[in-house]
C-alpha cells in the first residue's frame, strides 16, 4: 500500500497530474483518488469523496488544488468542473450518530471504502491521503499531503469539502445557535461558547470531549488500539451503503 508499481517514476517537477501519468505508463489507466472532510469537527457528518479523472487535457480541472487552500468560490468552481469532467465520482456521508457508534477512526475508513465502492468505474489503482486504507480490493498508495500533490486526491477533497459545507449551511437553518454556516461544526472558541450556553444539538458528536462536557456527560475511557475483526473488500461494501438523500453517486456524461 505504500509503493508505486515498478517502473512508475515521478519527476519532482511532474506537477499535480504527474502521479496519474506515471501510473498510466505502467498500465494503471484508471486511477482513483479518495479523501474526506469533517474528521476533526465535533458536529455534522463525515464526508468522503472519490474521483477518477479522465486521461489527458480533457480531464484536467482548472484551478484544482487542495480544497483547504482554495477559497469558497474557487472550490465551487472546481466542484462544477469535476462533476462534469471526471470519468467517475462519488460522495458518501456518514452521519454524526454513526460516527459516534463506529468511532472516528473506523468511520473514516468506512467512508473512504464506501466512496471507492460507489464509483461506477472500477479503478486499477487508488491514491489515498495520508494513510493506507485496507479492503479496497485493488492496489494503492498512501501519500503524505496527497491532496496537494495528486490531482485525483485534490478532486476528491473538493467533492468532500463542498458537499459537507453545503450540508452544514443547511443545518445552520435548523440550529442557528451554533453558527454552523461559518464554523462548519469545528471546535472553535465561538462554537465552544455556543455549546456551553445551549448544550449540544442532535448533530453533535458525543464522543468529543467538549460535547460531552457541555452535555454533562462523563468523559469516555481512554481508547484502546482499534482492531478490525475483518477487512471487507470493496464489493462487499456496496450493499452496506445507505442510498438516500445523504449519499451521492455520479458519472459525468
Amino acid at each position: 500500500m505504500t509503493r508505486l508499481p515498478h517502473g512508475a517514476t515521478v519527476r519532482r517537477d511532474a506537477g499535480l497530474y504527474g502521479y496519474e501519468r506515471a501510473l498510466r505508463r505502467v498500465g494503471m489507466d484508471l486511477v482513483a483518488g479518495v479523501d474526506e472532510a469533517g474528521r476533526g469537527a465535533c458536529a455534522g457528518p463525515l464526508v468522503a469523496g472519490a474521483a477518477i479523472l479522465r486521461p489527458g487535457k480533457g480531464g484536467e480541472i482548472p484551478g484544482l488544488a487542495d480544497s483547504k487552500l482554495l477559497t469558497e468560490k474557487a472550490r465551487e468552481r472546481c466542484y462544477t468542473h469535476i462533476v462534469r469532467r471526471a470519468l467517475s465520482w462519488s460522495v458518501v456521508v456518514i452521519e454524526s450518530d454513526e460516527c459516534d457508534r463506529l468511532g472516528m477512526h473506523v468511520a473514516n475508513i468506512e467512508a473512504l471504502r464506501r466512496a471507492v465502492a460507489l464509483l461506477d468505474v472500477s479503478p486499477h489503482y487508488v491514491l489515498t491521503d495520508g494513510f493506507p486504507v485496507d479492503g479496497l480490493g485493488r492496489p494503492g498508495l498512501a501519500m503524505w499531503k496527497g491532496d496537494r500533490v495528486a490531482a485525483c486526491i485534490s478532486a476528491a477533497s473538493v467533492l468532500a469539502k463542498v458537499t459537507r459545507d453545503r450540508i452544514m449551511v443547511a443545518l445552520d437553518r435548523d440550529h442557528p445557535s451554533y453558527d454552523f454556516k461559518t464554523h462548519k461544526g469545528y471546535v472553535t472558541d465561538v462554537h465552544n461558547a455556543a455549546l456551553t450556553e445551549h448544550g449540544p444539538c442532535p448533530q453533535h458528536r458525543l464522543r468529543f470531549v467538549n460535547v460531552r462536557r457541555a452535555a454533562g456527560l462523563e468523559p469516555l475511557p481512554p481508547p484502546v488500539e482499534p482492531v478490525e475483526t475483518c477487512e471487507p473488500m470493496v464489493d462487499d461494501l456496496v450493499g452496506s451503503i445507505r442510498v438516500g438523500p445523504t449519499t451521492w453517486r455520479g458519472e459525468s456524461a
